[in-house]
């Protein structure tokens, strides 16, 4: 009976995270903080887990591709696109390589870093936004350089990824360009295709528990919809601040756990 009342506790934090989450990432993002230990609470193996919420979470972002067109950098699009693929595939590969313990090790500190990412993408978000606002002599892109930079970035994504966007909008600043819309535009086209590609792998290579990720992407479905009726009333630096003091603390837990 315990057991059982264990049991349910699980399920209910699990649909609990998840509608979090799809809110947090509807409204700033950082959802897999929440999603990815109420997934390992159901008792999934790490690397597992990780590659179940992927999966769970991604549907998600597809709400944001429907406004892309206009502004994508098309002249970028081939080198971002081949970056993604194969960043997110090398990622994903890796994470199914990586051995479960050594995984369970990385935990708290992939979790710490998306906290961090997180935490300066409020000053980064505003440098970008002051860079926009003034015009700038057009440099020819060097395609191989940004390839270059891209590439471990979109491997990351395929890895774990919180908070990989927001290091693929700095890249792209920092080689050229400028418009504020065709930033955003091409982190989410990043983003997409690497988790695209990652979660094929994951299917692919059977590491999905479909059980629980349909439940968590259903429930995150939910959250992601309110989130994003209400995102518009709400601070985003207060958003931004929740989201890296709920990183800081999951990764304390955890790391508290090895010790």
């Amino acid at each position: 009976m315990l057991s059982g009342f264990s049991s349910h506790w699980h399920y209910l934090w699990l649909v609990t995270a998840s509608s979090i989450a799809g809110v947090m990432n509807a409204m700033a993002g950082g959802g897999s903080f929440l999603s990815f230990p109420a997934m390992l609470s159901m008792g999934v193996l790490p690397v597992q887990a990780n590659a179940t919420n992927t999966v769970a979470l991604w549907p998600g972002q597809l709400t944001s591709l429907a406004t892309l067109k206009s502004d994508v950098r098309k002249d970028l699009l081939p080198v971002v696109v081949l970056a993604s693929v194969l960043g997110g595939l090398t990622g994903a590969e890796v994470l199914l390589r990586t051995r479960q313990v050594t995984f369970l090790y990385l935990i708290p500190w992939l979790l710490l870093m998306g906290a961090v990412i997180f935490g300066i993408s409020g000053p980064v978000s505003r440098w970008l936004r002051a860079r926009s606002a003034v015009p700038h002599a057009e440099r020819p892109p060097q395609y191989l350089l940004l390839f270059c930079s891209l590439f471990p970035i979109c491997f990351y994504i395929g890895y774990f990824g919180a908070g990989g966007g927001f290091l693929v909008m700095t890249v792209l600043a920092l080689f050229g360009v400028e418009e504020m819309h065709s930033l955003n535009a091409m982190k989410i086209v990043a983003a997409c295709l690497s988790n695209f590609v990652a979660i094929i792998t994951f299917i692919v290579r059977g590491a999905v528990l479909w059980h629980y990720c349909l439940i968590s992407m259903v429930f995150a479905a939910m959250g992601g919809y309110i989130g994003a009726r209400y995102a518009r009333r709400m601070n985003p630096e207060v958003l931004r601040m929740i989201v890296v003091i709920t990183g800081c603390v999951i990764s304390a837990y955890f790391f508290w756990r090895q010790h």
